[in-house]
């Protein structure tokens, strides 16, 4: 499978997905040593983020403050800063032969804006359809865990920004959207245990990205 993988040259557009406290920061880092170990040239990166404005704009969005955000205020940020984060960074690394792996991507925005915050389902498919032009990932891992367990482990990280400080109706909210991402596109999405130890968790990860990997070197 080595050998198959590495000269299998398509870029691929691959995305980390989950809640909070599902250990994404961890299980990225096992994805980039996969990749790695597959001699798989790739960039990471994360949303929101990626670029310096970006960045400012992830800030802004995660900052506790005194003023509320205003709903389609945060969700216009978000796509801000994705679109910024496209032409700067994301395209141009899958046009150079790059497979990119980012932390979030746009199912973040339709389950936690969508679902958590109940925005307009169609308005953000618009806003995707503008920013994104048809642009989806390849392959998305999600990492699914009950939301008390993710929140417990969030809150023993330390301090809780913005979004990590919302009650659990939202954090139900927005793992139940992402689930029903996934049962949507079950070509796309990976769903991962990640309520298990991290041995057995990136042991599904690894099954995941090799089937993957598999699938699409026969139909190269």
């Amino acid at each position: 499978m080595t050998n198959e993988i590495m000269t299998n040259r398509k870029p691929f557009f691959i995305t980390v997905e989950g809640g909070e406290g599902v250990g994404k920061t961890t299980n990225v880092a096992f994805i980039r040593q996969f990749l790695q170990h597959h001699e798989i040239n790739h960039l990471h990166t994360r949303e929101p983020g990626g670029t310096p404005l970006a960045e400012e704009l992830r800030e802004i969005l995660l900052a506790t403050r005194d003023e509320s955000v205003g709903e389609m205020a945060e969700l216009l940020m978000v796509f801000a800063a994705r679109a910024q984060h496209l032409q700067q960074k994301i395209l141009p690394a899958l046009s150079s032969g790059k497979t990119v792996l980012c932390d979030r991507f746009t199912d973040a925005t339709y389950a936690y804006q969508g679902c958590g915050r109940g925005l307009s389902i169609e308005r953000i498919e618009q806003l995707e359809a503008m920013v994104q032009a048809g642009m989806q990932p390849d392959l998305t891992i999600l990492l699914d865990l009950p939301v008390e367990t993710g929140m417990a482990r969030a809150r023993a990280r330390g301090e809780l920004d913005r979004f990590e400080s919302e009650h659990l109706a939202f954090f139900e909210r927005v793992r139940a959207g992402y689930l029903a991402r996934a049962a949507a596109e079950p070509e796309r999405f990976s769903i991962i245990d990640a309520s298990q130890d991290i041995a057995s968790v990136q042991l599904q990860i690894e099954s995941a990205l090799l089937s993957f990997f598999s699938i699409n070197i026969k139909h190269d």
